[in-house]
């Protein structure tokens, strides 16, 4: 991925080494967290979820005991950090131009590099539930080991793949700002377990389609892509896909228990807004066909 030389952003909040750790980090053969017997419903929040702490109580902007401030200081300015920087500034540029379009003006989320755990609006953060979007205070939370996961457990790897990940978080706080995932919040409240899950797959297909429009405009913009690039990315989305999550967890699957979509849906709608680079396309709640 060509990102070298492009504009970096100022919105981000460097809390690695506040002393947040402990407790929340990483284990793959046992301790805090091991992933080979952790229950289904975590490893589907593990992974690009709209706000995981729902499993631990806290949602969206309501019922949360207020946060301490935790101490920002400016990020540190080895490669990885610029590369974050960078790919933010990046979604800033494109989302942006794209609400411009539509006579809007993009407010930018911040996004918050952790380790361990953090303070947020939606409660505690944790590294154990990978990175999240939190819409209580319109940031996007990351541990970047979350990135070391994705290339030791699912074998995937490449900048695109990580501005992948980045890119997905923010397009769910497009669809904060749009107003869309309130209107799925509310409905889940009158909804059964099975209907909440499957508005919450659509709310994930759709924000991995944002991911592909912001791809397609940043490329067009900017040449970013590489050959290999978008291949990356296609095999990240596979490898967290709900089925093969949960086939690799307990040898079976449970559709009714998707809340993020399958490999092929997930694989098909960042497609979809890479080739088209169309925000009307991505209307995951308005098709029969996922």
């Amino acid at each position: 991925m060509r990102w070298e030389g492009n504009r970096e952003s100022d919105n981000v909040e460097d809390r690695r080494g506040d002393g947040g750790g402990g407790g929340g980090g990483f284990s793959f053969g046992g301790g805090s967290l091991s992933i080979g017997g952790v229950v289904i419903a975590l490893i589907l929040s593990f992974v690009f979820g709209i706000n995981p702490l729902t499993l631990l109580g806290g949602m969206g902007g309501g019922g949360g005991v207020p946060q301490q401030a935790t101490s920002q200081r400016a990020p540190a300015n080895d490669t990885e950090t610029r590369f974050m920087r960078t790919v933010l500034a990046d979604t800033e540029d494109t989302w942006s131009a794209l609400f411009s379009a539509q006579g809007a003006q993009y407010q930018p989320p911040k996004l918050v590099l952790f380790d361990g755990r953090t303070a947020t609006g939606c409660g505690t953060g944790q590294s154990s539930t990978g990175p999240f979007y939190c819409p209580a205070d319109r940031k996007v939370y990351i541990d970047l080991d979350f990135y070391r996961l994705m290339q030791q457990r699912f074998h995937v790897s490449g900048e695109f793949a990580q501005a992948y990940v980045i890119a997905h978080e923010v397009g769910h706080h497009v669809q904060h700002l749009l107003g869309v995932s309130d209107q799925v919040h509310q409905a889940q409240q009158n909804a059964s377990e099975a209907e909440g899950n499957a508005m919450s797959v659509r709310l994930e297909l759709q924000a991995d389609c944002f991911a592909g429009v912001w791809a397609f405009h940043a490329n067009r913009s900017r040449q970013i892509l590489e050959q290999g690039d978008v291949e990356a990315a296609l095999s990240a989305a596979t490898a967290i896909g709900d089925d093969a999550l949960q086939r690799q967890a307990q040898g079976y699957v449970v559709p009714d228990s998707f809340t993020h979509g399958t490999s092929a849906q997930r694989t098909r709608w960042f497609r979809t807004g890479l080739e088209t680079g169309d925000v009307a396309k991505c209307d995951t709640f308005n098709t029969r066909q996922l």
